[in-house]
């Protein structure tokens, strides 16, 4: 198999790899489009001393490594501070901050059992976490964790010894369990109420019915919308803010069901003046069995090509 066959075999895993790391999908293709380069330009002194798929991983992370050199981590709202309670006080957008992005399950694989296997690791909460991490110590968590790679392997990348990698990554699991993202401490529902769950969820948005809603809310959910730094927390106070903002007019919206991170999500388009529905955002859900723990609501429109949606419908 020549390298083009190679890395198209294993281009999927790669972008996820690059997305844990960098959380963002656009620098996660960049990052792995360098990769492609720089094994074309290397692939002549390629030893094979390892296969080709790790040979591609340790050139990733050395450009992930890199490209971190240069920028700040990316965040969620709820990471800024306390959650709101005023709808009408929302604060203004930061443009100096970099904020986490969704990863659409089609990036991964169009294999349903493939996303399922890597759910656990590019779930939002932990991506969310991993940014809290350096940059090195993110790389070994991902590395030995994620991966599997032997000690001995991480520390022939990154030109250290074992024992210190085994160091780092005991920190980073400290680090990690510190967070403890709560949403994934919580059993998920069956296939059949998480379906049904998903239904209701939808045909709410979509008609504004708020008091269907309420029933779907965990008691503590979470509604986060970068790149809005303003988030809120609690069903109440979740309630008020859709009750502020949404039109609660029944056909102003058009939810479209999709898969991020291996979380469900869904693309909510709004009717304009011109009776065109535009792109508004992607949410992406946590599910429990109590019901929608949190929503990560993206106001971006500029998101949904990367899930292969129209800006218009």
């Amino acid at each position: 198999m020549n390298l083009e066959d190679e890395f198209a075999l294993h281009r999927g895993e790669l972008v996820a790899h690059c997305y844990r790391m960098l959380g963002s999908l656009h620098d996660a293709e960049d990052a792995v489009q360098d990769t492609y380069l720089r094994a074309w330009r290397g692939f002549a002194e390629f030893e094979h001393r390892s296969s080709v798929r790790t040979w591609l991983y340790r050139i990733a992370t050395r450009v992930c490594l890199n490209a971190l050199q240069h920028s700040s981590r990316r965040t969620v709202p709820s990471a800024l501070g306390a959650p709101g309670t005023d709808p009408d006080d929302l604060q203004p957008r930061d443009p100096e901050l970099r904020w986490l992005e969704p990863l659409p399950d089609l990036v991964i694989s169009a294999d349903p059992a493939q996303v399922v296997g890597a759910r656990q690791s590019l779930r939002l909460a932990m991506v969310a976490a991993l940014q809290h991490l350096p940059p090195r110590q993110r790389a070994v968590l991902i590395l030995r964790d994620v991966l599997a790679w032997q000690a001995s392997e991480v520390a022939g990348l990154l030109d250290t010894t074992p024992a210190a990698v085994n160091s780092a990554l005991q920190r980073a699991r400290a680090e990690l369990t510190r967070l403890s993202p709560a949403e994934d401490q919580l059993s998920e529902p069956d296939e059949p109420v998480r379906r049904a769950l998903l239904d209701q969820y939808a045909k709410a948005f979509e008609t504004a019915d708020l008091a269907a809603l309420e029933g779907l809310l965990t008691q503590d959910t979470r509604w986060e919308m970068p790149p809005i730094p303003t988030w809120f927390a609690g069903r109440d106070d979740v309630l008020r803010l859709l009750r502020a903002k949404m039109v609660l007019e029944e056909g102003a919206r058009i939810m479209v069901e999709t898969g991020a991170n291996g979380q469900p999500a869904f693309a909510w388009y709004v009717r304009g003046r011109d009776g065109v529905f535009h792109a508004h955002s992607i949410q992406v859900l946590t599910l429990t069995e109590a019901g929608v723990a949190a929503v990560m609501d993206f106001h971006r429109g500029d998101l949904f090509a990367s899930f292969g949606l129209p800006a218009r419908r």
